[in-house]
């Protein structure tokens, strides 16, 4: 944030007769201090993202100043409609830009161009080679404001994911364990701009426009665009060295994960037997408040139905707005393994956590419920709230979770139009609110990729999606359908079996600074589009906060949520 300025905090009373001359000078010029502090608070920068990336509380409030959320990728440019199935689905996600501009030193391909005032949060991308050749690694470059010569420049995989801005975990691939060549890159680090910006990629390796022949470059950039008059700091790269401080800080609150409780917190405690039908209160506040943390183990904590037939259920203000399954809930599925984001994490103890701030005016009801046949312990459960001051910017979390039971896919012997593909909605809210992420829960039937298809996020009632990406995966922080476990703060993969083998996988992703505001409505669809004519149970969760009032049209299920959780890929398959 930017630095700040002591100055008196003077209240002026309706005056009753005229102020003498002097004294009103005096606080017209105090007032106008006031303002013009204000207005340096404002100041979006470098900084001032950064520390709004560790406050989890901004999620829960509707942004000041206002954004808009937005994405350029590389999908296929020929899907332009739903209403044309043949096309809608196209799958040459590579290599696809916004335009080509011609320089003194030859072709630039334009990833992304669009005025400001407003800041990248997300930098995505993969890439390889043309026919098996090695990748060129070429030149990106970060035009800011109009400026010829480029904020930032140097080869696209140093930039991204090679430490030419920053280190992990704002600057890194999945896991190690992947081969480089097949992982995803992350740039999380923001980069603002206060007119314009415009993302070129350059290379002396042929590249098809059309994305079909030549060198691959996949790519999704998410993008803020602030209200007129927003005043922004432009990223520099002295500007990124004078930020260090705040960005290791930054870093190492993001890797550590967890956070020490404040001195004004309150924790209610429970614990027990949870018989077959029954629920347990895990915590009823009756005044305004925020929920901090809640944390649950079960017992035995390693139990898949119960992490699928156990669910957490919430209401803020006499509003129902989170009933899911404990196991996605926390971000795990219904197979326990130990992994860490910024806001869930299931430790090698089998508790699990999470740390949104869930706001409410004047009161909240937390409880699980036991929709299975048998009893289960409660090893723990833990719920801590804090005081908060509700205004007309605070939101209330939400929670969805459905799934696609048995879903028939269609399969394609084709990289460039499936048979069967599908849009399968997350979720769609009907209110003012800021999407905040989700959690992909999914058993997979055959031992071929479910994942090409490619997300669509329509805000406010658009006629075609502000956010199209380039497959399940890269939406997801990864690439290329790799089954390797991974966690970091903003994307995980606690477990990849399922992706190429079949059976289980679960896939999450957190925003901060890429959290979607929408002033009236959200909807979510992810292509369900598999390489196999099989089947899959497909349980999308998802996070975000709201206005009072907002709905959606996920409705509990407790009889989906009931059913046996499916463990054998065989006897799935056979079903």
């Amino acid at each position: 944030m930017a630095s700040r300025v002591l100055v008196c905090d003077v209240t002026l009373a309706r005056p009753r007769r005229l102020l003498c001359p002097t004294l009103a000078a005096c606080l017209f010029v105090v007032g106008m201090l006031v303002v013009s502090v204000a207005k340096a608070e404002d100041v979006v920068s470098l900084t001032s993202l950064l520390e709004e990336m560790t406050d989890r509380s901004q999620l829960c409030q509707f942004p000041s100043p206002a954004y808009t959320c937005k994405q350029f990728s590389s999908y296929d440019r020929r899907a332009t409609s739903a209403e044309d199935q043949e096309s809608w689905y196209a799958n040459w996600d590579r290599s696809q830009f916004v335009r080509i501009d011609e320089t003194e030193d030859g072709k630039e391909f334009v990833l992304m161009d669009t005025k400001g005032p407003g800041a990248i949060v997300r930098f995505w991308g993969t890439w390889h080679g043309p026919k098996g050749e090695e990748f060129s690694n070429g030149t990106l470059r970060v035009y800011l404001d109009g400026n010829p010569e480029p904020a930032i420049e140097g080869p696209v995989a140093d930039v991204i994911d090679g430490g030419v801005l920053t280190e992990g975990p704002l600057s890194q691939g999945v896991s190690p364990q992947t081969d480089y060549r097949r992982r995803g890159h992350n740039l999380y680090l923001p980069i603002p701009y206060a007119k314009h910006c415009k993302v070129t990629y350059q290379t002396d390796v042929f590249l098809d426009e059309g994305g079909k022949t030549g060198e691959a470059l996949y790519y999704q950039i998410n993008y803020r665009t602030y209200e007129p008059g927003t005043k922004v700091e432009t990223f520099s790269m002295d500007g990124l060295k004078a930020a260090q401080e705040t960005l290791k800080s930054t870093q190492e609150e993001l890797t550590a994960g967890g956070r020490e409780a404040g001195s004004e917190w309150e924790k209610t405690e429970s614990s027990g037997e949870l018989k077959a039908g029954e629920s347990m209160s895990l915590a009823a506040v009756e005044s305004a408040g925020a929920v901090r943390r809640i944390r649950v183990k079960l017992a035995p904590e390693t139990s898949p139905q119960a992490l699928r037939s156990t669910v957490i259920k919430m209401q803020f203000d006499g509003e129902k707005s989170v009933w899911v399954p404990v196991g996605d809930f926390f971000g795990v599925g219904y197979k326990p393994q130990p992994y860490q984001s910024w806001y869930t994490a299931y430790s090698e103890d089998g508790v699990m956590s999470c740390e949104w701030v869930m706001p409410f005016a004047k009161d909240c009801e937390i409880s699980l419920v036991n929709l299975a046949d048998e009893p289960i312990m409660v090893a723990m459960a833990e719920v801590s709230h804090s005081p908060w001051k509700w205004d007309d910017r605070s939101l209330h979390f939400h929670s969805t979770w459905r799934q696609y039971t048995e879903e028939v896919t269609g399969g394609s012997d084709s990289m460039d139009l499936p048979d069967g593909a599908s849009d399968k909605n997350y979720v769609t809210v009907e209110g003012q609110g800021v999407y905040a992420g989700d959690t992909l829960t999914l058993f997979n039937g055959a031992a071929r990729w479910w994942g090409e298809g490619d997300e669509k996020i329509y805000v406010d009632g658009e006629d075609f999606p502000s956010h199209f990406g380039t497959g399940t995966e890269d939406y997801y922080g990864y690439a290329w359908c790799r089954p390797e476990s991974f966690a970091a703060p903003f994307h995980a993969q606690p477990e990849g079996g399922g992706n190429l083998k079949g059976g289980f996988s679960v896939n999450s992703r957190y925003r901060s600074l890429d959290a979607i505001p929408f002033e009236r409505s959200l909807q979510f669809d992810m292509e369900l589009w598999h390489w196999a004519a099989t089947k899959i149970n497909y349980a999308p969760t998802t996070f975000f906060y709201a206005r009072p009032g907002a709905t959606t049209n996920v409705a509990p299920d407790a009889e989906s949520a009931k059913l046996k959780v499916e463990l054998d890929v065989e006897e799935f398959a056979a079903k």
